[in-house]
């Protein structure tokens, strides 16, 4: 049926079964049928023209899948029924949503719609919203339709699916559930249809423009994982279960995906848009102790559990038994490595789609669960979730439409590096293989970070710069655990800080210099705390002391600051790369590519700065740390690097307002709103922390210099054989503390990761394609 049909001026009287029938009958369509049967503009012109119409169209296929779940869908004409029902609302609902005038539509109770007999007064009052969902959640549950019936014979002792109790129809083994149940596709399919409408429902947060207040909860999210709902519990399990335990590989037989069709992915896809959606919650204004972690032992065991009214945020953080951390872990690693899994049979082996969405659930698990996110840190699986994150770093860092990819990648690198665990495990040799064309070396995983890292810096396209902070804040976290940095790395790190410590970089941007104080905390950190093995960095440090000398000699007089400008304008690129000494890549791999014209992004909102991101911490002589107040003397917020983005770099920060950010924003020139003056490179030039680095140069260059001369020496074995044995010790000056920047939940990350979020799941949803173009006002899609 079309929705021609009543574009009429004519309301039709929702007692007209016969018409309203018609909608829900036919036998044979699929989701794609009913988005090419009604067509956007057909619902558009219902909605202004016969209101009523589209009213009861709503109440009426809302009220078919109450009735669904009532009964329990025992007849293949009901599932059809329900199954039709359920693509139209998907159909419909963003039209909903995305006018103002409509939104509150499904809030309201429909006037004198009884259930139809003599119902208790009661039941009419639940607005059509919760009647959707409630219906949406028991037919997720419906034996023989969504789960498996657990009854012997057919013969109307089909179970009542109010007495069934769903904790025992979970989807599949894993967390709080260990029977696995036969695979059925066609249940498979009916509940990636169920799924498609209640993450259509909870869009309506698309539909509302980004905002900071954190209280405007998506009242469609709360209700469904509120105490209402009576299977919250069982679903929360079975979604986590699902996308846990899926393997796209199989059997490992090469091409079986090209063989049978998987009907398993599009489920499990579902599954993370939802249970990401479900967990959209801003822990930073929470005071729950369950999901800071300020608590210790078992959150299971309170009587009265504290904790989020999101019962799926309350049940997330109290997961807490290893064996379920273990498989939960386990299958995040599997399905993040899966698309670097190298076969030599070209397309052989199934690559997944939503590594997104995966990080996105990841991030959820730490952030909410910090027995789960310690669990990580305890061995050295954390490095199964590290080498992907560093591969699709690497692979998305010149393209344009993967910006978010990055920033989710660096976040969950950012929120590792706090413990110190995380800098620990570095320390394991990189022996896996991954094709990724950063030059070849042999070492640590640390080395793998750092070498990834720099590329990102100098060759990721423009709209990356805000991150720098935050990957030199990671390096500078675990430096102080680096037993041995190879060689190609130590020589990154000493490219990097070249490449920072130019005057015009240093003039160019208010916040430019805070590049330089990391990369010299990451090099203090390594000289005072782990020198023993590192003579590869010693010694890259002695070949570039130069670099060091002019730090300390920086001009501070306006006529150098003046030429300092100058000289930027004769060097048109960023940083150079020419004096990298990059070598061949690996084996197998291809340059990271830039976007296909044309292709769609979302936009993002901007992210905060890293002195909003992180507090420090300090690490007390026995591991333990502490928090630090905040010193007053910290550099003015406005000045973070978003704001600061000088004109004539080929960098532009992610612009605080989507619209503008077409124009590059100018720190300098055109603005008036900032130039760099003498006072201003004293007061921190003087702060430059360079006295442990110049005291080990005092000591060792001559040293060095004199077996040179004393052997002839061309050959950097010796030297290096040399520092090796060679100490410090009372040499420098007193180890100051190390200090660790922890992340920090604040509310611009959790609007951050809402945009993200929900921008990621409508470029993922093509087919049908469900919010294209609607109107929606969370995210701007642009094209590359």
């Amino acid at each position: 049926a079309s929705v021609t049909m009543f574009v009429s001026p004519q309301p039709v009287e929702a007692t007209d079964d016969a018409f309203w029938d018609q909608f829900w009958a036919d036998t044979a369509t699929s989701v794609q049928d009913v988005f090419a049967l009604v067509p956007a503009a057909e619902i558009r012109a219902v909605r202004e023209e016969s209101p009523s119409n589209l009213a009861t169209l709503c109440y009426k296929a809302v009220e078919k899948l109450v009735q669904g779940a009532e009964s329990g869908c025992h007849t293949e004409k009901e599932r059809q029924i329900v199954l039709n029902c359920c693509r139209l609302l998907t159909r419909i609902l963003p039209y909903i949503f995305e006018d103002p005038d409509w939104r509150g539509f499904f809030w309201s109770t429909v006037p004198g719609a009884g259930r139809g007999g003599g119902d208790e007064d009661d039941e009419n009052a639940r607005p059509l919203a919760e009647s959707l969902l409630l219906a949406v959640a028991d037919l997720l549950f419906c034996p023989d339709f969504t789960v498996q019936s657990h009854r012997r014979s057919t013969v109307d002792t089909a179970e009542d699916i109010h007495s069934i109790d769903s904790c025992e129809y979970i989807w599949e083994a894993g967390v709080g559930f260990a029977h696995s149940p036969q695979p059925n596709y066609i249940h498979d399919l009916n509940r990636t249809e169920l799924l498609k409408l209640l993450l259509t429902c909870f869009s309506e947060a698309m539909y509302l423009p980004p905002s900071s207040d954190s209280s405007n909860a998506n009242p469609w999210v709360q209700f469904f994982c509120s105490t209402e709902n009576r299977h919250a519990l069982p679903l929360f399990t079975s979604l986590l279960n699902v996308v846990c335990a899926y393997d796209p590989v199989g059997y490992g037989i090469p091409y079986n995906h090209l063989l049978f069709s998987d009907y398993r992915e599009p489920l499990v896809e579902e599954a993370a848009q939802v249970l990401i959606v479900t967990l959209d919650y801003d822990s930073s204004t929470s005071s729950s102790p369950t999901v800071d972690g300020t608590t210790t032992g078992t959150a299971m065991d309170d009587v009265d559990p504290p904790g989020p009214d999101n019962l799926f945020v309350n049940y997330l953080s109290r997961i807490h038994r290893e064996e379920d951390f273990q498989f939960i872990l386990k299958g995040v690693a599997r399905l993040l490595s899966n698309p670097l899994v190298q076969t030599y049979l070209p397309n052989s082996a199934k690559k997944i789609q939503f590594h997104q969405e995966l990080l996105v659930l990841f991030w959820k698990l730490c952030d909410f669960n910090k027995k789960f996110l310690f669990f990580v840190l305890k061995s050295s699986d954390v490095l199964d979730i590290l080498v992907p994150i560093l591969y699709f770093l690497n692979d998305a860092r010149a393209d344009q439409s993967r910006v978010g990819l990055m920033h989710i990648g660096v976040f969950i690198l950012l929120l590792l590096s706090g413990e110190r665990n995380f800098g620990v495990r570095l320390n394991k040799p990189y022996s896996v293989r991954v094709p990724m064309d950063i030059p070849v070396f042999t070492g640590t995983h640390a080395d793998l970070l750092i070498i990834v890292f720099h590329k990102i810096i100098t060759s990721g396209h423009q709209r990356l710069q805000p991150l720098f902070d935050c990957l030199l804040t990671i390096v500078v976290n675990v430096s102080p655990y680096l037993k041995s940095l190879s060689m190609v790395a130590a020589n990154k790190l000493l490219h990097l800080l070249e490449a920072f410590s130019t005057t015009w970089f240093l003039f160019s941007a208010v916040q430019n210099h805070h590049l330089v104080f990391f990369l010299l905390e990451v090099f203090n950190n390594i000289i005072q705390y782990q020198f023993d093995g590192n003579s590869n960095l010693v010694y890259a440090v002695i070949r570039k002391r130069n670099v060091f000398h002019q730090l300390a000699n920086l001009p501070t007089d306006s006529q150098s600051i003046q030429k300092g400008l100058q000289r930027k304008k004769k060097t048109p690129e960023p940083i150079s790369r020419t004096n990298s000494q990059d070598g061949v890549s690996m084996e197998g791999s291809r340059p990271a590519a830039p976007a296909e014209p044309g292709t769609l992004k979302t936009s993002l909102v901007a992210t905060p700065g890293i002195d909003k991101l992180t507090e420090k911490s300090q690490v007390s002589e026995d591991g333990t740390m502490r928090s630090l107040e905040p010193e007053s003397s910290q550099p003015p917020p406005e000045g973070n690097l978003l704001s600061a983005v000088s004109d004539g770099e080929p960098w532009s920060g992610e612009a605080s307002h989507p619209r503008r950010d077409r124009r590059r924003l100018s720190s300098a020139s055109s603005s008036g709103q900032w130039t760099p003056t003498p006072d201003w490179v004293m007061s921190w030039k003087s702060k430059l922390p360079l006295q442990t680095i110049m005291r080990l140069l005092q000591v060792l260059v001559p040293q060095v210099e004199k077996i040179c001369i004393d052997k002839g020496l061309t050959d950097e074995s010796e030297i290096l054989k040399f520092l090796q044995h060679g100490t410090l010790v009372g040499l420098l000056p007193v180890p100051h503390p190390i200090l660790i920047r922890k992340y920090q939940a604040n509310s611009g990350t959790a609007m951050w990761f809402r945009t993200y979020m929900w921008g990621v799941i409508y470029l993922r949803n093509v087919d049908p394609p469900i919010w294209y173009d609607t109107d929606v006002k969370l995210f701007e899609i642009q094209r590359v």
